[in-house]
């Protein structure tokens, strides 16, 4: 999960029973499997003495930044999301590499054709 981002900044109170998500994810990051993944890669607590809630903030390795309220959102779907947010850049990064351009469009005409090696549909298997 770190692999793709450049920085994770937790906060909480720790006197919040709101922190559950920032603790899971904290967990998440410090696993030795996440770490070796990416060392580069910077977690920074800050713990909180004021009543704002929860919150987790990620930078990509692009830079991009998102800020998630870990009252509202599971730890879980926070790294779901991270993964494939990385899967996408790279995939990106694969195409940039290639001297594709990036993002791929595709012609509307071509999204209709019958993908080589299938059978097209029969008009009753379509209506089921």
């Amino acid at each position: 999960m770190l692999k793709f981002l450049s920085r994770v900044r937790i906060e909480f109170n720790a006197l919040d029973p709101r922190t559950a998500s920032c603790l899971e994810f904290l967990a998440q990051c410090n696993a030795r499997k996440a770490k070796e993944s990416n060392p580069s890669c910077a977690v920074q607590v800050k713990r909180r003495t004021d009543d704002e809630p929860p919150k987790i903030t990620v930078t990509f390795v692009n830079g991009v930044e998102e800020v998630f309220d870990a009252t509202a959102t599971p730890a879980q779907d926070i790294r779901n999301m991270i993964l494939e947010k990385g899967q996408s850049l790279e995939t990106e990064q694969m195409f940039r590499d290639a001297g594709e351009p990036w993002p791929v469009i595709i012609p509307a005409e071509e999204l209709h054709q019958p993908a080589p090696g299938t059978k097209p549909r029969k008009a009753e298997e379509k209506n089921q």
